[in-house]
């Protein structure tokens, strides 16, 4: 899943001295050799000091290695040189939201919506950073925009942002006519069909089955990776924020090394199905030292590190079988808030379900089945918690997930708004202010309009 204000990709660099030898670094990337690409693109970053293009392609590259400094120092850069391009202002932008600086970031979005007033990624990233006021939105400008909008992407962002900043003023009836509208767009532009994900996930359950993870259900002894999962927007980003404020903790955020370890060991496959069977039977300890070597190469020196991939639910069996030594936090949330909080987030790739009500409904109940086959098949392996229950006992819950990896508490977990390490996620912007009860229940604001999810949820036995 790619964060909704992730920065825009550039097209491959053209050949030349700086430009040239990006390619040689995204292709040490692509098969996990990530130190050796950082070398190389220190290197190579001060022949591109005047080549706002290149240095956003060096951005883009230490972005995948989670080097979010860097990257923001190609940004700036660049911006520097071209600071009139909405392109330039928009990925600067998208990082100074990562790094924490939201005021920056909306300086920078609002230079893209003058440059650009039909940019609906730079309307909607913008109205995601924080609460708008009656004297301080955006609506007349946007609407405006939408009416003269002829790109379908860029219509549906729009209508995203407008829901957004109604929903702020309170407004629910034009918020949900906004977000309807924008839902409605942006799934007329997917070929999606929600039973191939369905298949997977019963698929998955069938190979993955008790006598082929009884091995697995024991919970370690020892300090490794942390995988916090579940559903997107569910919490797993504040979750990862309170265990990497800890002194002996950091976070990569979203990254897709376990799925990249999966398919490098595996090999080719026919397809989805095929992938799932043949890894039923693969060689369990290379996927594991696989995935410890792209850990590895990071360069993190803290003892301990989270994998905060929230699809990672769908690999807890081989993660179980391949990594004795992870620890497995599984964060849960009420289905229709859940549900709700996906709804109403454009996403810039990923969760395809999330834009209609009967697709999510579908797709909630086969990620609740899931997860219930690996409670029941790896029992004591994972430990859950809820988002309400963290929400209304911070400390409690805090030091509860704290002791789970096998740590002294330490007070800044408390504190995790203060976290100064970057967190590029949806939820980039609010885990940078204290816990708040503003998302509980909130889906009951539009609780009519919600009914097909709910009669979906209760149809598949989810409570």
């Amino acid at each position: 899943m790619t964060a909704p204000g992730a920065p825009r990709s550039v097209s491959h660099a053209a050949p030349g001295d700086g430009r040239g030898g990006l390619e040689a670094v995204r292709a040490l990337v692509n098969v996990g050799r990530r130190g050796e690409a950082n070398a190389e693109l220190l290197a190579l970053e001060p022949g591109l000091q005047g080549d706002a293009r290149g240095l956003q392609a060096a951005g883009e590259v230490f972005l995948a290695n989670a080097r979010f400094d860097d990257a923001l120092r190609c940004y700036r850069r660049a911006a520097d040189l071209a600071p009139r391009d909405p392109g330039v202002l928009y990925n600067l932008a998208s990082v100074l939201v990562a790094c924490g600086d939201l005021v920056g970031a909306e300086h920078a979005y609002d230079q893209v919506v003058a440059l650009d007033p039909l940019d609906g990624d730079a309307c909607y990233n913008r109205a995601t950073l924080r609460k708008w006021g009656t004297v301080d939105n955006h609506i007349d400008q946007m609407t405006a925009a939408v009416a003269r909008v002829r790109q379908p992407g860029a219509e549906a962002a729009l209508c995203y942002a407008l829901a957004k900043e109604y929903e702020d003023l309170g407004d629910a009836s034009a918020a949900w006519t906004w977000l309807a509208r924008g839902a409605a767009r942006r799934r007329s532009l997917l070929s999606y069909k929600v039973e191939a994900d369905l298949a997977t996930m019963t698929q998955i359950a069938q190979v993955f089955d008790a006598p082929t993870t009884a091995c697995a259900a024991t919970r370690p002894a020892s300090a490794g990776p942390v995988f916090v999962l579940g559903l997107p927007r569910s919490g797993t980003t504040l979750v990862d924020r309170i265990l990497s404020a800890h002194s002996q903790v950091e976070s990569l955020g979203e990254i897709s090394d376990f799925a990249l370890s999966l398919v490098r060991t595996v090999g080719p496959a026919v397809d989805k199905g095929d992938m799932v069977a043949r890894s039923g039977r693969m060689d369990f300890e290379r996927l594991g030292q696989a995935y410890r070597d792209s850990l590895t190469a990071y360069g993190r020196a803290a003892p301990m590190v989270i994998d905060k991939t929230p699809a990672n639910y769908l690999y807890i069996g081989l993660i179980a079988l391949s990594l004795p030594e992870a620890r497995i936090v599984h964060v849960r949330r009420d289905p229709m808030d859940n549900g709700y909080a996906l709804f109403k987030t454009l996403f810039r790739t990923g969760c395809p379900y999330s834009y209609s009500q009967a697709d999510l409904g579908q797709y909630i109940g086969a990620y609740h089945r899931l997860m219930a086959h690996w409670r029941d098949v790896l029992r004591g392996r994972m430990v859950e918690i809820d988002y309400e229950a963290l929400v209304e006992d911070q400390a409690g819950e805090s030091r509860r997930l704290v002791e789970v990896l096998g740590l002294t508490w330490e007070p800044a977990c408390l504190d995790f708004h203060a976290n100064p390490a970057p967190a590029a996620t949806a939820s980039a912007a609010q885990v940078r202010r204290p816990i708040y009860r503003d998302s509980l229940s909130l889906w009951r604001r539009y609780e009519a309009e919600l009914a097909p999810l709910a009669q979906s949820l209760k149809a598949q036995g989810v409570a």
